[in-house]
């Protein structure tokens, strides 16, 4: 159990049945009155974000989670396989509970957060950006880079991007996984 004063940015909390991550919090000590908490808490199985108010003394439910790299291996049915990087240890993790899942491809390295004391595991999050390779696109002609028009484009993992006119097949790009946008063109 912790207070509600000692909830941070990335504090796991079990709430009525569910799990939720502060992702924003306001120490608030209004004029007349009791200070008390403002935060935002994330649910941590369907994504949605609610807005909570505790009193300062509050006890909460914290939940003890566990932050390790696993490998992805291959897909298999609706679930990814993964290999902890430690003890070489492969489990299935299903699809919804990875972000940025369409850009990942065999080999890259993603954080999988689980319950320490369950060992269940909550979700796993890819790099906040990849470089992939463009595998198709149509072509750009030269000079048109003036407007902020964009082009759908596919990459090695098979997602589809809006990219700028100039890119071409080939063209290496970061993507930001969260919002599953172009960053820029890697030399």
């Amino acid at each position: 159990m912790i207070n509600a004063q000692d909830i941070k940015i990335g504090t796991c909390i079990r709430m009525d049945g569910n799990l939720y991550f502060c992702i924003d919090f306001l120490h608030v000590k209004p004029g007349k009155g009791n200070t008390f908490m403002r935060t935002k808490l994330k649910n941590v199985v369907d994504g949605r974000v609610l807005e909570r108010r505790f009193n300062i003394g509050e006890k909460l439910e914290d939940v003890r989670v566990e932050r390790r790299p696993y490998q992805f291996l291959y897909t298999e049915g609706e679930n990814d396989i993964f290999m902890n990087q430690e003890t070489f240890e492969q489990i299935p993790i299903s699809k919804e509970l990875v972000t940025g899942a369409a850009f990942m491809k065999e080999g890259d390295i993603v954080e999988v957060v689980s319950d320490a004391s369950t060992e269940t595991v909550l979700y796993a999050e890819m790099p906040l950006n990849v470089i992939l390779e463009v595998t198709y696109t149509e072509p750009g002609l030269k000079g048109d880079t003036a407007t902020n028009t964009l082009k759908p484009a596919t990459v090695e993992t098979g997602a589809e991007v809006r990219v700028p006119l100039f890119i071409n097949t080939g063209d290496k790009i970061k993507i930001d996984t969260v919002e599953g946008t172009y960053k820029e063109r890697v030399r």
